[in-house]
């Protein structure tokens, strides 16, 4: 079952995690395999920064989605303010 989740970044410092996390953010999504069909940053309006991520993920259920989701280094270095799951 494919999942779309919305990663949306925390206003103001987020950015330096985001950027001291990233490595860690692209060996998880890598160690995913072919789980992650789709993966991306998403930019504010005039593209000077980044907002968010999104990606598009292939797996059994819910669940599983929420995991991969709650997994993220990302979330654990609080870069994001929010992340939505949705089939």
């Amino acid at each position: 079952m494919l999942f779309v989740l919305i990663c949306k970044d925390k206003p103001g410092e987020g950015l330096a995690r985001r950027v001291a996390t990233r490595p860690a953010h692209l060996a998880y999504l890598e160690s995913l395999g072919d789980k992650v069909r789709c993966a991306g940053g998403m930019l504010n309006d005039d593209a000077s920064e980044p907002r968010g991520s999104l990606l598009l993920i292939e797996v059994d259920d819910l669940e599983a989605a929420k995991a991969i989701a709650a997994g993220d280094p990302y979330w654990a270095a609080d870069v994001f303010e929010s992340i939505e799951v949705i089939p």
